[in-house]
């Protein structure tokens, strides 16, 4: 199937309502490194620009203070860490008590690979929260039994993580990337975006979707933290899963289209995506 907007139309989102920071939704952004502490941001950007009500970014404490300045929007929660820039063991526990306080988590972007991110993933997914999971944590997570959780997670692999997923080589996703999405999807129990310059969101029922819009300048660093935020953003509102991922791929494709027109087919970065949101986001 074709995603587009009249695709988005039989999977709507919440409607908009008035009232104060609680009833637009809850996330948690779990991101960062001391090598790439801003993905956080840039994913936190993506959720609020989506219509989050309520933000905190959980990351590296020897980065903390520079998120708290950089977005004053949020509570920034520093992650106890080791003296070689790793994450402390305590780190676990202290995501997953934030992680039970909110409507939605987004986790991985920026993260390094480690030994503690298949128990992160681990104690994300025994939240209720609404769980969208990225680069990092996607090396180390397990395959889900049948109704293992209420809500499905959102699953975003670019290609060497969806084979890393699958056990597989990259070139077999190249081949057939709808078919790759699905067994990750039937393995995971999971709605996953299988990324590329023509994007796919699969379930575990094997329904697919197709995005072929977008611009050439979406390939830049930090595009995909932007991606994942506004998913996560959209999670937190009280969108269902599969509704998040395709209005959260679509919107970020027409944000970059939109400044394709503005700026040029490249040359924009990935900080300036999130202000086109706001514009393209149903009334």
């Amino acid at each position: 199937m074709k995603l587009n907007r009249a695709a988005l139309d039989r999977h709507p989102l919440p409607p908009v309502v008035d009232g104060d920071k609680e009833t637009k939704g809850r996330i948690l952004i779990v991101a960062g490194s001391r090598e790439v502490p801003g993905a956080g941001l840039l994913a936190a950007l993506g959720a609020m620009r989506s219509g989050a009500g309520r933000l905190r970014i959980a990351t590296m404490e020897s980065v903390a203070p520079h998120f708290a300045v950089s977005m004053p929007e949020a509570m920034v929660i520093g992650l106890p860490e080791t003296r070689d820039g790793s994450l402390a063991t305590a780190a676990v526990k202290a995501i997953r008590e934030q992680a039970e306080r909110m409507d939605a988590v987004v986790a991985g972007p920026g993260m390094a690979r480690g030994e503690l991110c298949g128990r992160i993933s681990e104690a994300l997914l025994e939240c209720e929260a609404q769980l969208a999971l990225d680069a990092a944590l996607l090396h180390s997570l397990e395959p889900l039994p049948p109704h293992e959780r209420r809500n499905p997670p959102v699953l975003l692999p670019h290609r060497e993580e969806l084979a890393s997923l699958l056990d597989c080589h990259e070139e077999e996703i190249e081949r057939d990337p709808i078919r790759a999405g699905v067994r990750a999807a039937e393995l995971y129990r999971a709605i996953v975006l299988v990324k590329g310059v023509t994007s796919h969101v699969v379930t575990p029922e094997g329904e697919a979707w197709t995005y072929r819009g977008g611009a050439p300048g979406l390939g830049v660093s930090g595009s995909g933290d932007v991606l994942a935020g506004i998913v996560g953003g959209l999670l937190a509102r009280g969108a269902e899963p599969l509704n998040a991922l395709l209005w959260g791929v679509w919107l970020h494709g027409e944000a970059g289209a939109a400044l394709g027109r503005k700026v040029g087919p490249i040359g924009f970065l990935a900080r300036q995506i999130p202000d086109e949101i706001p514009a393209l986001l149903p009334r």
